[in-house]
């Protein structure tokens, strides 16, 4: 992975007071709109109508305090134990107390690092080029380290309370409601943003790969959840463009330009939570994050979901393994299998839950059951077989 490097040098402190304008008006918009609110479900089932009318209005939500104190503790002790058992760099093979490094024998590195408070992939043709402008990169203050954590992959294999996320019936319900019953898994990846060095995310779109599809819709490319564990902020949380779900492929480029050149897009607001909401965002919504420059966490467990009919057939995109491989009826059965076994682990240790009735597995469950052998089969490097578009 390339950096490019920063257009101008500011300080951390003076990135985070030349942001505070910006997000006050952001703030002022999220209020406006709202679209925030508890988990609700209709008689049969379904999300409530009232929040699929208000997700497709303007391509997010904000689902408040879905996730209990307890599962937030879990998963942060499972991110804790990540990060303590980190590289201590990204070309280590120890980590920083001298142990051999976490994740040496997955097939896929579950770390991505970058310096502190830089931006990945803004500028580069990375990930299909879909984050064509690069954002403010400040300097980080003295004694930062060379290299920090941005993104942990594969929580279904190495973070046992991650794999009880995943099997989570209400948010399985959600993309059963928005994707279809036979809705499909892309990919995880969690993000994380110290304070004063967490990297940012240039403006960009999630799809790329059905954008000239003659079916083409406001929701060919499927949605992110977002599970906050701590809570998010206008410095260090995701900011959306409302309702850009709907514009098509955006020329992003153009739109920085006519913006005087500044990524401070107007119209921008930021996804604010507490810890245990998470969030809905459409993939076609044009979004990103600043370098946190605040001196707030974030720790964000991302994960999405697909229509079959958007996946069957598609070519792999997004730098998955063997990309171009064309996605067939046994690669989505492969990948989707891990949301069999993880509603099952999430049943052997919250029996109190009504587990979610996957539709794709009916009749499997007890080929699907969490132990030892699904584990192995299932479940180990599972996101080699991830479905990007």
């Amino acid at each position: 992975m390339t950096e490019h490097s920063p257009a101008a040098a500011l300080t951390r402190a003076e990135h985070a007071a030349g942001m505070a304008a910006y997000q006050r008006e952001g703030l002022r918009l999220e209020q406006e709109i709202g679209n925030r609110g508890p988990l609700r479900f209709a008689a049969d089932g379904r999300l409530h109508p009232d929040i699929l009318a208000a997700y497709w209005r303007h391509g997010f939500y904000v689902f408040e305090s879905v996730i209990d104190a307890a599962e937030i503790d879990e998963l942060r002790r499972d991110i804790d134990t990540m990060l303590d058992c980190a590289p201590v760099d990204r070309d280590a093979k120890i980590d920083a107390k001298g142990r051999p490094a976490h994740g040496l024998d997955y097939a896929r590195n579950p770390y991505t690092f970058v310096k502190p408070l830089t931006d990945p992939w803004g500028g580069t043709d990375l990930l299909n080029g879909r984050h064509p402008s690069p954002m403010s990169q400040p300097e980080p203050d003295a004694g930062a380290p060379e290299d920090v954590v941005f993104l942990i992959y594969g929580m279904c294999q190495a973070m046992p309370a991650g794999l009880r996320l995943y099997g989570h019936p209400r948010l399985l319900a959600v993309a059963a409601t928005i994707n279809g019953e036979d809705f499909v898994p892309y990919n995880d990846a969690i993000f994380v943003k110290q304070p004063g060095l967490g990297g940012s995310v240039a403006w960009h779109q999630d799809g790329v790969t059905h954008w000239d599809s003659p079916d083409w819709d406001d929701g060919i490319h499927g949605f992110n959840f977002q599970v906050q564990l701590y809570p998010t902020t206008p410095g260090n949380g995701l900011w959306i463009v409302p309702d850009t779900h709907k514009a098509g492929r955006i020329d992003i480029k153009r739109r920085i330009a006519d913006n005087a050149g500044s990524e401070q897009l107007p119209g921008a607001i930021p996804l604010i939570c507490q810890a245990g909401d998470v969030t809905l965002v459409n993939r076609q919504m044009l979004h990103g994050s600043f370098a946190n420059t605040s001196p707030d966490p974030r720790v964000s467990i991302t994960f999405g979901f697909h229509r079959r009919s958007s996946v069957l057939g598609a070519k792999a995109a997004l730098g998955v393994v063997n990309e171009g491989v064309v996605y067939d009826e046994q690669r989505i059965h492969d990948r989707a299998a891990v949301i069999a076994v993880a509603i099952d682990a999430r049943r052997q240790t919250h029996p109190e839950e009504k587990s979610f009735l996957y539709q794709p597995f009916v009749g499997q469950e007890d080929d699907f059951r969490f132990n030892k052998q699904t584990f192995e089969t299932v479940i180990r490097n599972y996101n080699v077989k991830d479905l990007a578009i």
